[in-house]
Order: C-alpha cells, then structure tokens, then sequence
C-alpha cells in the first residue's frame, strides 16, 4: 500500500470522507480513502441514517436543483416553502444558542450547492412525504424544515458515492485503521495505519480526519458523557472508536463543541449492542409524541408532546438513559395506532398489546403495575379536550396540572386496542470533537490552523450542542467533507 503515493490521505468512509475524497480529487489531488471497516460493513454511520437531508432554500426553483425530477402534478401539489433563515432559526433553538455562529453560516449557506453536488456524483433525492409530509387542503406540506430525503437513505447514499469514487480511480484500503500522524515538523506529513499487511507509514502533503465520533467505545463514552453512557446500544457502525480525534489531539489539535453530549434516540430494547445493517434504523421508535413515555415506576418523565419529533427525537434517548435500569415503555391507544411510523411494524419488535389498561400493565415488563396505572388515570384527568387533535402540527392540545406536561398531541389513554413498545437508549454520535476554521482546518490548542490537517463529519465539534434538527447529519458531513478535500488538495507539495 505504501507504494501507492497520495497527496490527500482521507481517513473515514462515510459521507464526510467520500465527500471529501472526490473533492480533493476533482481539484486535482492524488487522494487515497482509508476506511477500518471491510467492503461489506463500509460507510460509517451514514450506511444506518434514514437519509433525511436538510438543506436551505428559497423556493421551488432551489429545490428543482437538487429534485429536477419533480413531476408536474408534485410540483403542482407540494408546497415546498422556503428555508434558509429558519435553518438558521432551528440550529441556534435546538442548540440554546451555542452553535458555533461561523461553522453554522458556512453550514446552511453551503447547504444547497452541496446537494446539487452530490446530486451530480450520483446521490438521488426525493420530497420527504414519508416522514415529514402531511395534506393540508389540496397541498402537501412538511413538518420542520426537513423537506427531501435520500433514496435509498444513507445506504443508497453509500453506494452511490462509493461508485462515484470507484469511477474516479480513487484508491480504497479497506480494513485499514489509521493509528496516528506523523507531525515531525511544522505540517502533518503522513498517517500511520494498521492494515492488512501490517503497520505501516503513507507520506502525504495532507490528512482529512473523518472518522466520526468516539460513540462506539464503551471507556470513552463513560468518561465523556458520564456514568451510564457505557450501557446505552450503539445505533450505527462499531468502527467509530474515536482514533481520528485522539490522533489530532495527540499532533497538538484542540477541542470544540459538546463534549458531554450526543445523539441519542429511543431505541428498541432488544437491539444488539451495534447496529445492524438489515434494520437499519427500524430499531429507531419515534412515533412517542402521540402517546405517553413511562418508566419503571409506571411514571411519566419528559414531555412527549414538547415539539415537532425532528426537535426532540435526538435528545429524548438521554432521557430514557437516565431512568432506572435504562429503559422506558412507549404507550399508544387504539385512536393513535394508525398514525404509528412504520419502525413500529418490523418483526423485530419488543411489543405488547392488551384490550385493557389492567391486562397491559400486566404485560408491561419491569414496571410497577399500580403506578402505571395512576400515571394514567391522572394523564387522562388532565388533557384539555378544548382544541382539536392534529397530528400534522402542533395543536395546542394540552395537559392541565401535570408535570411534566404534554404540550401538544394529548389524548386520553383510554380506548382499545392498547399497544407499548419497550426502548432504551440508542446514541448515533458524539457532538465533541475537533475544533476547526470555516475551511476545515483544524486548530491547535492555541488557536492556529495545524499544516496539512483538515477535519469533517462528526470529528468536527461545534455545530451540536444540547440537541439536533433531524437531517443535519448527512448535510454537514457532506459540507465540511467537501471543503476539507478541496483545502487538502490545494496544500502546497
């Protein structure tokens, strides 16, 4: 392998790294991609993402740059809006004000023009009706700014951008784990990685560190997020052991964003400790803000109506970490089971259904019977019945006098069929990472850009904090991996 020359070494293959590999390549680099997992487990955490793409624009014409393909009866029947300054909006609500204002500008303003670009490099989008679209009068409309999805979701943005780099004649070492870099000088001038054939040193005038988070190390979590983090289930890839960020850190690079925090989602009780990339992110249970979340005491403990599911989603698996025995059952009735997403309908599925409250509470495993059913009784006492049900939008329909409240959503726990599915804590990434400029480059403790050292995708912190707006994930992977690669390639030899 060290034979093969590169001028850009990227270390990562999901959508940061391959966005970043054809980057540097189409700017002339000689580039090689690096990616510790085999062929058939490749792509990081993007193989696992449902593929929702959140992108700015400021109307139809901006969304036909990235969907040409719209049918005239689509485009005659959606209306699309627009969403650039609400981008802005959402990141520093989420955030409570903490992303970085410059990496967030960078973020939705390059937004667009990335899609568009990874739309040419094959990447095929389409209107988000699944998830977030709703019928209001003849028109199609979306819940929070998350307008198009990927086809195929992140797996089919795999492929495509693997074919992409494929057809570039890019060099791909799989099974090769890089292990450090060489910082003899002034610049980084080459990554040492463990591969098939053993430790090796590749020269190179360039590294782009996109490895993602630590999210995937047990040790790592416990000491980064706190006591517990160790037993939550990992949602994606089991490469992501935070090797990119502790090899910057050991050439002098400084740290950035929430190191404390991640991504984490209710996750199906039963899922194997790493994700599974048959399911995929089915193990994923989002549909809790038309029902009720109780704990092992059969209480309530987060307000599931508190907003839109894409505002909340990423937060709420701390939630359920923080209960005791790190579990929580999600309650439906028989009004809601229709408006169930389809991740509820898996065969793979830790589920019970009762025509009473009395024969659920029996079946609910490891909650106090009688506490659930105060829980609910009291639920049921305090919705206000006052404003109508609408599960497309935040209604208004609260409780009165319960703590927590639900906000919007609340109805009463009271007509059969009865359904709950069982779920724990699922984290997707880390928000910790690198501390970087507007162009990728990673900063030292002292504030200055490291020669040679880019970063992007989840090694870079700064954007998340707190919380998360659904579909940012693949963006600023593919934003910042594409800026790294192009400053990669343009270091002087």
């Amino acid at each position: 392998m060290a034979e093969v020359h590169a001028d850009v070494i990227v270390v990562g293959g999901g959508v940061a790294g391959l966005s970043a590999a054809l980057a540097a390549h189409e700017a002339g680099a000689r580039v090689r991609l690096l990616e510790a997992a085999d062929e058939d487990e490749r792509g990081g955490n993007t193989a696992y993402a449902a593929g929702a793409f959140r992108f700015g624009y400021r109307g139809l014409d901006d969304v036909l740059k990235v969907i040409p393909d719209l049918s005239a009866d689509e485009i005659a029947n959606t209306e699309f809006g627009e969403y650039v300054e609400r981008f802005h909006d959402d990141m520093e609500r989420v955030t409570r004000g903490r992303c970085d204002p410059a990496l967030t500008g960078v973020l939705v303003e390059a937004s667009l023009d990335t899609a568009s670009w990874l739309r040419g490099h094959g990447v095929r989008f389409i209107p988000n009706y699944g998830s977030q679209g709703y019928r209001e009068g003849a028109k199609m409309r979306f819940r929070g700014g998350s307008t198009v999805v990927v086809s195929g979701g992140g797996l089919g943005m795999v492929e495509a951008l693997y074919r992409a780099v494929e057809r570039a004649g890019i060099p791909i070492a799989y099974g090769t784990r890089a292990i450090g870099l060489v910082r003899d000088g002034v610049a980084v001038e080459a990554v040492c990685v463990r591969g098939p054939g053993g430790v090796e040193t590749l020269p190179a005038r360039a590294a782009v560190i996109a490895s993602g988070g630590f999210e995937s190390n047990a040790a790592w979590r416990a000491r980064h997020l706190g006591p517990g983090w160790d037993l939550a289930k990992v949602r994606g890839t089991r490469h992501n052991m935070g090797d990119g960020l502790r090899m910057a850190f050991e050439v002098g690079a400084g740290a950035a964003g929430h190191w404390s925090g991640c991504h984490s989602v209710a996750w199906d009780l039963s899922a194997p400790e790493f994700g599974d990339i048959t399911v995929g992110v089915d193990f994923k249970k989002d549909s809790y803000p038309y029902g009720i979340v109780v704990n092992a005491a059969g209480a309530r403990f987060l307000d599931e109506g508190a907003d839109i599911r894409t505002f909340t989603y990423a937060k709420y698996g701390a939630e359920i970490l923080r209960q005791p025995g790190q579990f929580a059952w999600q309650v439906f009735d028989g009004k809601v089971l229709d408006l169930l997403r389809d991740e509820y309908r898996i065969r793979r599925v830790t589920k019970v259904r009762a025509d009473t409250l009395e024969e659920l509470a029996d079946e609910l495993y490891g909650v106090d019977r009688d506490g659930f059913l105060t829980t609910v009784a009291e639920f049921n006492r305090a919705v206000r019945a006052d404003n109508p049900f609408d599960p497309n939008v935040k209604d208004g329909r609260a409780t009165e006098g319960l703590a927590p409240p639900k906000s919007n959503w609340a109805n009463a726990i009271d007509t059969p069929p009865f359904e709950a599915y069982a779920v724990t804590c699922g984290v997707t990434f880390t928000f910790g990472g690198l501390r970087i400029t507007p162009g990728a480059e990673v900063l030292d403790t002292a504030g200055r850009p490291i020669p040679g050292l880019f970063a992007c995708g989840s090694a870079v912190g700064g954007l998340f904090y707190f919380n998360y707006p659904g579909g940012c994930g693949l963006v600023s992977g593919a934003v910042f991996g594409r800026i790294a690669g192009t400053g990669a390639a343009g270091v002087p030899g």
